[in-house]
């Protein structure tokens, strides 16, 4: 596995000749699943249960099944456009489910099992679907909320047991044919709606067609996982946010891959995860800076990883500490991605590149990508600006239609030529690209602008430190300051000579002015549920705290 090639060997000339190919009737669950299908042997998924049960699953298991599904789901009355939220665990029924709903033309929203009764309210209101399909768990928070999701007249219920007023998964997919015909959908046609993870305010409806996110991912799974039918992909996202649509599904099966999925229930273990990752031939492995950072605390002298040939993190930018420390215990490179909800890959660290460790990389073929001003020119080195996207002459595949019936957010992302997507950075002589932070969560202190990612970064180097989060705490003297909240590794307890200690470690690894002021010791940081710290609840603490609304 290790020896062969990677898919890109030259950058530039990879970048020069890309274009994307975009037929005009196309649907990811015929097209590609049913290519790979014509392999009755070729292997799709190795599933591993939360009790420890296995399945093997081939993509003609997933045809047929999701033809299943397709009739079933029709037979229920879901017609094309009606959306439906999935909310289900890592099990084999999310791809059938999603699979058919592509099938039929219905539109899928992914959502979390963490989910709440008032979250499925406000998912309901907001997208007006008509169906849902859950499991004995999210039934329970669904039942809950049903008298206010009137749109929602169709609930599918997969697992064991019978609930009133619900439909058996097993019973009505069991029954259906398992023939269907190729529905001859336009390319441009909606296919997905994702609510994006709400860092900062209400979560947006992001609109995805059989195109942007099918067809735009070969990007993330040819350039960035680096995947091939031979390799075992491994990415350790939760099924409800778009990082599942970027390496649980579209990622990985355009490119022939077989994924190992674990259906993991309760809290993350950093020992169990290395335990899979040696046991199993996982050759290539995703995962948000969280769950690396939680890795490297672990001994990893005491395994080995007989076929992992290569690491990618995406989610938020990956600390240049923990990329060294897992690079020394594995010989791998975490090679860090840059995306949002709204796009495929647009930005990366991709094989044939040097990994300035701390940078998103380099853009993605496909992509022009810039550092922009406020009047939509473009930024020489060094300067802080927007990140942005050319949309014109040519708008790229992998982008966005737009946010569902939200025409001012979807008009507000433009400025010019550009696609803005709100986050900070800067490019380096090189061409290589630096985040800064999100727009909203830039501190700006006694004249100075201060991106709470360098700090972070700073603050982890240090042993005590397993996570930070930094946020402007108001001022009278300086309007904002740098205030950190920390998570301490185990063996460490709070005290003023650990603060005074954190404090001089920032000032020595970035600049003196960028220190912490304030350090607030905490058990654990508020995440949404994509595992991205949430720092606009952190900041709103620090302004109720100091009276100011």
């Amino acid at each position: 596995m290790s020896d062969r090639g990677h898919n890109m060997t030259d950058y530039e000339a990879e970048r020069r000749n890309f274009r994307w190919e975009v037929p005009e009737r196309f649907n990811f669950a015929f097209d590609v699943i049913g290519k790979w299908a014509s392999d009755p042997n070729k292997l799709a998924m190795h599933w591993v249960g939360s009790q420890g049960q296995e399945r093997q699953i081939t993509f003609a298991e997933f045809a047929r099944r999701s033809n299943q599904v397709a009739n079933a789901l029709k037979e229920l009355g879901i017609n094309k456009g009606d959306r439906v939220l999935i909310m289900l665990p890592r099990l084999p029924e999310w791809w059938e489910t999603a699979l058919g709903l592509m099938k039929i033309g219905a539109i899928a929203i992914p959502c979390t099992t963490q989910l709440t009764p008032k979250d499925i309210q406000y998912r309901s209101e907001a997208a007006t679907p008509v169906a849902i399909v859950t499991d004995a768990e999210g039934a329970v928070k669904f039942d809950e909320a049903r008298s206010s999701c009137p749109t929602i007249r169709i609930a599918v219920l997969v697992g064991e047991g019978v609930r009133e007023d619900w439909v058996n998964y097993e019973q009505v997919v069991g029954a259906a044919s398992d023939q269907y015909e190729h529905p001859r959908n336009l390319s441009s046609d909606p296919l997905l709606i994702y609510f994006t993870s709400g860092t900062v305010g209400y979560p947006k409806m992001v609109l995805h067609t059989h195109a942007t996110y099918p067809i735009g991912h070969i990007i993330t799974g040819k350039y960035w996982l680096d995947l091939g039918p031979d390799d075992l992909h491994w990415n350790v996202s939760e099924m409800g946010w778009a990082k599942a649509a970027w390496s649980n599904l579209f990622g990985p099966w355009n490119m022939g891959a077989e994924m190992f999925i674990y259906d993991q229930r309760g809290k993350f273990s950093a020992k169990e995860t290395l335990e899979f990752l040696q046991k199993y031939p996982i050759s290539t492995f995703c995962a948000p800076p969280t769950v690396y950072r939680l890795l490297v605390q672990e001994d990893l002298s005491r395994y080995r990883f007989p076929k992992l040939r290569h690491c990618v993190g995406a989610g938020e930018p990956l600390n240049p500490e923990v990329i060294a420390a897992w690079q020394k215990a594995t010989g791998l490179t975490i090679r860090d991605g840059y995306g949002q909800t709204e796009t495929v890959l647009i930005c990366g660290n991709f094989p044939p590149l040097e990994v300035k460790p701390g940078s998103m990389g380099k853009p993605s073929p496909g992509f022009e990508l810039a550092v922009i001003d406020d009047a939509g020119q473009i930024l020489p080195p060094g300067k802080e600006g927007d990140i942005a996207i050319r949309v014109k002459p040519e708008r790229p595949v992998g982008l966005f239609v737009g946010y569902w019936n939200n025409p001012e957010a979807t008009e507000g992302c433009y400025r010019g030529d550009w696609y803005i997507t709100g986050d900070r950075a800067y490019v380096d002589e090189h061409g290589y690209f630096w985040f800064v932070g999100r727009a909203d969560d830039v501190i700006l202190s006694a004249g100075y602008r201060i991106g709470p990612f360098e700090v972070e970064s700073a603050l982890i180097e240090h042993p005590a430190v397993v996570e930070a989060a930094v946020v402007a705490s108001p001022d009278e003297v300086r309007g904002e300051v740098v205030k950190a909240f920390v998570v301490l590794a185990p063996g460490y307890e709070p005290s003023e000579q650990l603060v005074v200690e954190l404090q001089e470690h920032v000032r020595k690894v970035t600049a003196p002015y960028k220190y912490p002021r304030k350090i607030e010791f905490v058990s654990e940081l508020p995440k949404t549920i994509s595992g991205k710290i949430r720092r606009v609840q952190l900041r709103e603490l620090e302004r109720q705290r100091a009276g100011r609304k």
